[in-house]
């Protein structure tokens, strides 16, 4: 894949990822702000990519501690507690997923999709 197509792709990836977490928020928290789920996705990715790097190859935790991470950035970026934020994580996975039946890219932000 071309530099640009890489680009592409990242790019459709966020916005997709951003669309799912937006899609929890409202859900959730009703908070209706696509650019703040966006950041929020962009941030999440890159707070999942350092703690899956770190510690990602210890059994179980290496899975774990990146899942609380992520979540941890929707907590801290959304009101609402720990639980808000796990509910809306799993909305927003289950969106990404939903979405992404239909498109053939993968969506960054949200793990696992």
């Amino acid at each position: 894949m071309s530099i640009l197509g890489s680009l592409v792709a990242f790019i459709v990836g966020l916005l997709v990822g951003g669309l799912a977490i937006y899609i929890g928020a409202r859900v959730v928290v009703d908070v209706n702000d696509y650019s703040h789920a966006v950041f929020t996705a962009l941030i999440g990715a890159l707070v999942w990519a350092i703690a899956a790097f770190t510690v990602g190859w210890i059994p179980l935790i290496g899975w774990i501690f990146p899942l609380l991470a992520w979540i941890w950035v929707i907590n801290w970026r959304y009101p609402g507690g720990w639980k808000d934020a796990a509910l809306l994580g799993f909305i927003a996975w289950i969106a990404a997923l939903l979405v992404l039946i239909v498109l053939p890219f993968g969506a960054i932000g949200v793990p696992g999709v």
